[in-house]
């Protein structure tokens, strides 16, 4: 139990423990529901083109992205990062069939990391209830697992709100933005890839990203302290 409580309170040692492959598996369906989420809002809104595109399965494969799904990743593994994130391939829209093209538009790009802090949130709940079930040994690790999908989630979420194109927050911004600011704000879309790739390489990425996300995990886990 101490150990436990030890890695509740300084949970990123678990991107340490978990083992590559259970990393790999629960980033591809955090990555994927995120993805589905996107699918179904746009829907939704009433635009279909993700669903007949069928880009709301939980098969991972028309979900795959060279750069995001594979690249992005192999890179941060090959540079020894202790943290793993990613993205999928966008999912196909058309502002047109919106019922309210600019608010809609947030909305589906709102609503993939909203789906990941779900699954947080989910996972934490789980971590509570195994916190207290006597399984022995296997409840460890299970845990370990549960605090790892936690934190990939809330890492996928917070990078995904990055507002620099092509992730989510993106999206959002060129949706809240006045019509002529989100023009001027597209055109650095073609410099995307270059932006993150930057903030990859600067370290910058995680300044910006785990102060969030420290704060979200202390938020889900407000119990920890108090005699779990």
């Amino acid at each position: 139990m101490l150990i436990l409580q030890q890695i509740l309170r300084s949970p990123f040692i678990v991107f340490q423990i978990v083992p590559l492959p259970v990393k790999l598996v629960i980033l591809l369906f955090a990555i994927v529901i995120h993805e589905c989420a996107h699918a179904w809002m746009a829907s939704r809104c009433g635009d279909n083109t993700a669903r007949y595109a069928g880009r709301i399965t939980l098969n991972p494969l028309p979900h795959i992205d060279p750069i995001g799904t594979i690249m992005f990743p192999l890179l941060l593994i090959l540079s020894r990062s202790p943290f793993i994130i990613g993205w999928a391939k966008p999912v196909p829209i058309n502002p047109l069939n919106f019922n309210d093209p600019r608010v809609d538009l947030a909305r589906v790009g709102a609503s993939g990391p909203l789906s990941n802090i779900g699954l947080a949130i989910i996972s934490s709940f789980l971590v509570w209830i195994f916190i207290y079930l006597p399984m022995g040994e296997i409840k460890n690790s299970l845990i370990i697992i549960l605090l790892f999908s936690v934190l990939i989630n809330l890492l996928l979420a917070v990078f995904n709100l990055i507002p620099v194109p092509p992730l989510d927050g993106s999206q959002i911004l060129s949706g809240l933005l006045p019509t002529h600011l989100a023009m001027r704000y597209e055109t650095i879309r073609p410099y995307g890839f270059i932006i993150l790739f930057f903030l990859l390489l600067s370290g910058l990425l995680w300044t910006i990203i785990l102060p969030v996300v420290q704060i979200l995990y202390k938020i889900l886990f407000l119990w920890v302290g108090r005699g779990f």
